[in-house]
């Protein structure tokens, strides 16, 4: 992706996270186990706050200023699974197949969206987003190890 402003990188990451909120809500409503249909309503909800840290971009210098980042463990199962197309119906294994490869993208994007300012406050921006979508790709990764376990896999 070639940019030529920041103004138009933050508006690409914003319609991501959009499309990531859809994508979580459009899951969950064709989900029938609870916990499940919970799980993905909680990730939709943190795509959506992501969404308004980025829109509120320069207005947030608290929230941001106290927010620790932390290092998350990469359990890397993702990094071994090809990329997926969404279809109604697809099985629970698929839908987390699935989900981790979009964290595992939406985690490259930021780290190369974090390379492209030198504005302090915009890198603190993408090391939390970054820090974000690496905790829902362990979150993700976790959730799909446990499921594949209690398969005997």
């Amino acid at each position: 992706m070639n940019f030529e402003s920041f103004e138009e990188i933050v508006n690409c990451a914003i319609e991501n996270e959009k499309e990531a909120a859809a994508f979580y809500l459009d899951a969950a409503s064709q989900e029938s186990f609870a916990p499940i249909k919970e799980a993905l309503e909680e990730m939709a909800a943190e795509e959506k706050k992501h969404q308004d840290l980025l829109e509120n971009l320069g207005k947030n210098q608290e929230s941001i200023k106290d927010y620790k980042l932390k290092w998350v463990p990469d359990l890397k199962r993702s990094d071994y699974l090809v990329d997926m197309t969404y279809q109604k119906g697809m099985l629970y294994p698929d839908i987390l197949r699935l989900a981790m490869k979009r964290e595992e993208q939406a985690l490259r994007m930021y780290n190369d969206m974090l390379k492209k300012t030198d504005n302090e406050e915009h890198i603190k921006v993408f090391k939390i987003l970054c820090q974000e979508e690496a905790k829902h790709k362990n979150y993700l990764e976790t959730i799909y190890d446990d499921h594949m376990a209690a398969q005997g896999d």
